[in-house]
């Protein structure tokens, strides 16, 4: 990580923590020659993932692991996401609220037998109300559709 942007990192929303991830990425100007697949490899290969049902961040991570191929965007244009969505093996429901509606199911599980977890609680709501806010911004992109809500009863069925 650069120098000057040491006191500059993202506190965590709730808790005003900073995260400890430091990876560096390949510099911006130097090209990726050294890459094993061409473009068309690469998009099939990201389709061919996604269809199967694994989640974008996933496919980047088996992508730098097993093919060498250290970030897709430098070298095709277009990010994992945009290539599904092209593709139609977009999931339906965005990972990151997938993730935040699990995380919820299994709060509330907890719940259901250690009623006096306060902390559980209080980490109920601050992940439903992280939920909400994404919801929100994924309707006004337009990636989910406009009448689509949130209910714990459906995050049941997601989780599983």
């Amino acid at each position: 990580m650069h120098t000057w942007l040491k006191g500059v990192q993202m506190a965590r929303m709730h808790s005003r923590k900073r995260g400890k991830s430091e990876s560096t990425r390949p510099p911006k100007e130097t090209p990726l020659d050294w890459v094993p697949l061409s473009k068309d490899e690469i998009v099939d290969l990201v389709v061919k993932l996604g269809r199967r049902g694994i989640p974008p961040s996933q496919i980047g991570m088996i992508l730098r692991d097993e093919y060498g191929v250290p970030l897709v965007k430098r070298i095709v244009g277009k990010k994992i996401t945009e290539i599904l969505e092209e593709n139609n093996a977009a999931p339906p429901i965005p990972e990151d609220l997938l993730a935040l509606i699990s995380k919820a199911y299994r709060i509330r599980k907890h719940l259901e037998t250690h009623k006096k977890d306060f902390h559980a609680k209080r980490g109920l709501i601050l992940t439903e109300s992280k939920i909400g806010r994404l919801v929100k911004y994924y309707k006004r992109v337009g990636k989910l559709p406009p009448d689509w809500r949130y209910s714990p009863e459906m995050a049941e069925l997601y989780a599983s």
